[in-house]
This record gives structure tokens, C-alpha cells and sequence, in this order.
């Protein structure tokens, strides 16, 4: 067995011949586990988000078996333990609002027990960026493995993608071009397999980014959940995490400011979720990186989308895999000056040795740089009086033609007042307008929802408006497309200046000049500031009023303000 750096965590729980030893040791030892395995062998973790209730998820049971058997064969004693699920798809209000909790429960459990490393089993959209930020501020050799994309979803011989699809579709419904029998077909063959979304939403965005980031092995980003390579990848994995632990290859060797440089410029790269600019700051700021909104403009200028996935494009994660994966995407970053290729990963090899000799095997799916499915994609930041902290599009997902625009505002105060008008024919709407969304930001949902991308009114859908500028200070699911303005900070409710914005107003869109500006005067404003009232509470005890007390704006990444650093898994104190 090889030798540690240090001793082993682990061993003031299972090391010691006395009363607490006896204790320790006895309990586990219920499932059969012989007394050796307590002598030195590192004891691994295996962080698993599996839950019914969160179905992208459902097939992490057999994947940490593969973890185990990993473990094992490395010489490593496997303990498998549950955190919070957070499945996208059936939580209410926001899966977001619960991924700080979370990440509260993954790091105090990596605390709280004998552990000396951890694998992260992560698919749906919040279960990476809460485990990774839980994991970061414990700080111990960590490895990120995520569950893989779904196959690809098909309707009447066509690709159809998850999320994608559900939007564009149910707004045929609405629209009357399709029936609901129809509409319920292609629900049965949409979601055909295990795994996460199969378009680049923010599942297949953050496991992408895990990779970029050096926390996953190569093509962790996009084998498809139901791919025997994807429990091959876990399976070693498992091994690999026994060697960390050996080398104390803790996890913020690895989540250094060049990885973030390096997610960045491949978030860009990939066309990836919005949301993704949100969990970033808030990892980095568990690591004690001040990465900034501006760095995400700065290290964006100059990227192309080199991916023609949905939502922006055509193909689907399967397809991506098949084509050469995210190392292929790496690689051209790298050849262009634009990836720091002596970045650490996990393997313990540097980024650029993992995907140096990458090859794409699919041109239409993964363009070559000198001719990109779109140029100059990255996240663009917004300032402006309306947005003095920031706001975030999605240029790749956008009209080009309504990236520079000034419209009439048609003012939502709510989502509640959202539907509750916006199918009414005597909305006074038209296509050039520009819908504002307020109260649905952090404080205001609470947690900052997906509903940014507000839907289009009826009436505009009837003359075959697809697309038009929506602004608030809510998220959108990164299967969702259009001229979305999110993200605004300060949010309405913490009495930024979009709670300010009325029926009639003037604004304008200037993406190239990076500017979102509200045509209204000073003085104008600071009346309205001084007639305007906070929305109330939301609650009155529990999680929901910690959150709201205590959440950072999105410009912040949206962590609870006591959890930012970290404080890493000195062992706990002694209860002998």
C-alpha cells in the first residue's frame, strides 16, 4: 500500500485502541468489514445526490457501485452516504433556493465523518454547484463525477431536446399549431433514458465545466448516462481518488484562479448556461477567488461558440460525445493561446496533457475555430442605471437583431401578475417592446427561479413573434433561449433599480456597448425611490428566512454571506 503524505484523517476515529475506538470501529463492523480494513487504508467517501423524487439522478445507485469497486481495488475502504437531492424538475418554488442547504449538509457531512477523500456523484442542474461548493470548504481530495447525459430524445423521427423542446413546443400549443395528443407524444419520447438533459443546459453545462475546471476526469462532460464508458469513468475514478488522497491533492490545488480562467473561456466555448456564471462566483468564493462579473466579460471577449448544440444550435450531448467531447473544445482553446495549460486535474496531470492529442471526429458538430458556429459568444455583462451591479445575456442564444434595441417597457410585478396578464388580449404589447420581470431574484422568489425567459404573449405568438427582449432579475433554465436579460443586481426586492422601472418606460438594449439603460430622469427616480415599499417577507422561521436574511446578490454568486471561504475537515472535536 502506498504510502501518505500525512496521516491519514481517518485514523483518529478508527486508529485508536480505546473505549471510541472500540465504538467506532465495532458499529461498521455490522456489514462485515474485516478489522484490516481499518488499518490505514483511506477511507473514501462516495457523495451520492440519488433520490426518486430527482430523476436525472434515478440510476446513482449502480453508478456508485462502479465508484466502490474502484475504491476497492485501489486499496481504499468505500462509504457511501446521502445528501440533499435537488431535482429540477419537481421542486417548488426553485431547486436554487435550496442549493445553498445543500451545500451545507455536503460539507458538514465531509466534516462530521472519518473521511480522508470524497467522490461527488452530481447530475442534475443545482446537485454540482452545491456539492462542489460544499466540498470546497471542506477542502479534502475531491473528485467530481457526474451521471452523464440522457440519449437523445426523439418525436415522429425528429431530435427533440429536453428543455429546448418543452419550451418551443409548448408554445406551439398555446399558439394552436400542434394538438395535445401531439404534445403528450412527444413527452413519452423525449426523456428516454437515464441521465440528465441531453441539450447543453446547465447539467450538461456544469459537468462540462467540472472537467474544464480539472475537478473530473477527461470526457466526464459528455458520455451518455446510459454508456457503459460512463460507469467505466467511475470506476476509475474511484481508483484515482485513493492515489489523491496518497498525494493530499486536496481540492484547492485544483480549483486555483487559472481553472476558473479556464471554465470561464469554455463556458463561452461550449455555449453554456447562463447559470453557470452564478455557481462560479460562488465556488470560487469558496476558495477564497475573488472572481468578479468583470472577469466573466474580460475572458469572454474574443471566444466562439464552437458547439452546435441546443439550445443555440441543432445536435444534441450524445452527439457531442460521439464527435470528441469537451477535450476537442479544450484542445482549440489551448491551440488559440486561450486555456492555461499547465492548470492541475485531478489525474494528476496538467489540463493540457489530458487533451492534447484530442481528435474531432464530426465537424458539424464541433466547428473548427477559423470557422465557428458562432463568433464572439461568450457571457456578456450589462451595466447601466438599470443594472449598476451587472446583468447577464446570453449572446449565442439571442436575435442578432435585437442585441442593439431601445423598446417601451410592459412591466410585470410579479410572476403571479406575470400570468395572470400575460394571455390577456388587451395587454398593450407589441413586438418592439420590452418585457420587465421584477421581484423574482434571490430575495424576491426567494431563490431566483427560472423565469426570466418570460413567455410571449398569446397574441404576439398568433403573428409569429418567437423572440423579444425580456429583462428581470430572475434566472433561465440553460435549455432556454432568446433575448434574455437576467441576473439584474441589485434585484427589485432589495430595492434595486428595476423596482423602479414602469409601464411606458423607455430602455435600452446595447449589448457591443455592454449597456442596459433605463431613459429616466434622476430626479424622476429618486421619487420613485422614495414612494417605493419592500415586498414582505416571505417567511417567518425556517430555511426560507435564513436564506432571505442572509443571500448575496447575484453579482455575488447568490451564496448565504457565513458561508463564503472555508474552513477545511480539521477532525471535530472528541465526544469520548
Amino acid at each position: 500500500m502506498t504510502e501518505t503524505k500525512k496521516p491519514l484523517r481517518s485514523q483518529a476515529w478508527f486508529g485508536r485502541q480505546d473505549k471510541m475506538g472500540f465504538y467506532y470501529r465495532s458499529f461498521l463492523k455490522n456489514s462485515g468489514t474485516p478489522q484490516d480494513a481499518f488499518d490505514g487504508r483511506p477511507v473514501i467517501g462516495i457523495c451520492n445526490t440519488w433520490s426518486e423524487l430527482t430523476p436525472c439522478n434515478g440510476h446513482f445507485r449502480d453508478l456508485a457501485k462502479h465508484v466502490r469497486e474502484g475504491v476497492l481495488e485501489a486499496g481504499g475502504y468505500p462509504l457511501e452516504f446521502p445528501v440533499s437531492s435537488l431535482g429540477e424538475v419537481t421542486m417548488r418554488p426553485t431547486a436554487m433556493l435550496y442549493r445553498n442547504l445543500a451545500s451545507m449538509d455536503v460539507e458538514e457531512a465531509i466534516r462530521a465523518h472519518p473521511l480522508d477523500g470524497v467522490v461527488l456523484l452530481m447530475g442534475c442542474d443545482k446537485t454540482t454547484p452545491a456539492l462542489v461548493m460544499g466540498a470546497a470548504s471542506a477542502d479534502l481530495p475531491t473528485i467530481g463525477v457526474s451521471g452523464g447525459p440522457q440519449l437523445r430524445g426523439v418525436y415522429r423521427g425528429q431530435i427533440i431536446g429536453s428543455g429546448t423542446n418543452i419550451i418551443s413546443m409548448s408554445e406551439q400549443l398555446r399558439a394552436g399549431e400542434i394538438t395535445l395528443e401531439e404534445f403528450h407524444e412527444a413527452e413519452a419520447g423525449m426523456n428516454r433514458s437515464s441521465g440528465h438533459c441531453m441539450t447543453m443546459g446547465t447539467a450538461s453545462t456544469m459537468a462540462s465545466l467540472v472537467e474544464a475546471l480539472g475537478l473530473g476526469l477527461p470526457e466526464n462532460a459528455a458520455i451518455p448516462a446510459a454508456d457503459a464508458r460512463r460507469n467505466h469513468l467511475a470506476r476509475m475514478a474511484g481508483r484515482r481518488i485513493v492515489e489523491m488522497v496518497h498525494e493530499d491533492l486536496i481540492l484547492s490545488k485544483i480549483l486555483v484562479r487559472e481553472a476558473f480562467e479556464n471554465a470561464i473561456r469554455t463556458l463561452g466555448a461550449i455555449g453554456g448556461s447562463t447559470n453557470a456564471v452564478v455557481h462560479l462566483l460562488a465556488i470560487a468564493r469558496r476558495v477564497g477567488i475573488e472572481l468578479t462579473l468583470a472577469d466573466f466579460d474580460r475572458l469572454g471577449q474574443g471566444v466562439h461558440c464552437l458547439v452546435d448544440l441546443m439550445p443555440s444550435g441543432r445536435f444534441l450531448m450524445e452527439d457531442f460525445y460521439y464527435a470528441g467531447g469537451l477535450p476537442v473544445v479544450l484542445r482549440t482553446l489551448g491551440e488559440q493561446g486561450l486555456l492555461h495549460r499547465q492548470a492541475p486535474t485531478v489525474n494528476g496531470k496538467t489540463l493540457w496533457e489530458n487533451v492534447q492529442a484530442a481528435q474531432c471526429w464530426n465537424r458539424e458538430v464541433i466547428t473548427e475555430w477559423s470557422a465557428p458556429f458562432k463568433p464572439e459568444a461568450g457571457m456578456a455583462i450589462l451595466r447601466g442605471n438599470l443594472a449598476p451591479d451587472g446583468a447577464v445575456i446570453k449572446p449565442s442564444a439571442a436575435m442578432p437583431e435585437l442585441m442593439q434595441h431601445t423598446g417601451r417597457a410592459v412591466v410585470f410585478e410579479s410572476i403571479e401578475d406575470l400570468h395572470a396578464r400575460k394571455d390577456d388580449d388587451t395587454l398593450d404589447i407589441d413586438p418592439s417592446c420590452i418585457m420587465v420581470l421584477k421581484n423574482c431574484g434571490p430575495k424576491g422568489y426567494p431563490g431566483m427561479a427560472e423565469v426570466g425567459n418570460m413567455p410571449i404573449p398569446k397574441k404576439l405568438l398568433k403573428q409569429g413573434v418567437r423572440d423579444m427582449i425580456r429583462i428581470s432579475d430572475a434566472r433561465m433554465s440553460g435549455t432556454a433561449y432568446g433575448t434574455v436579460v437576467l441576473h439584474v443586481a441589485p434585484e427589485a426586492a432589495a430595492g434595486g433599480p428595476l423596482a423602479l422601472v414602469r409601464n411606458g418606460d423607455m430602455i435600452t438594449l446595447d449589448v457591443p456597448a455592454r449597456s442596459l439603460h433605463l431613459h429616466v430622469e434622476a430626479a424622476e427616480l429618486a421619487a420613485r425611490r422614495a414612494a417605493w415599499v419592500p415586498p414582505p417577507a416571505h417567511a417567518g422561521r425556517g430555511y426560507v428566512k435564513l436564506y432571505t436574511d442572509h443571500v448575496l446578490q447575484a453579482d455575488q454568486g447568490a451564496d448565504l454571506d457565513f458561508l463564503v471561504g472555508r474552513s477545511g475537515s480539521p477532525v471535530p472535536r472528541d465526544n469520548h
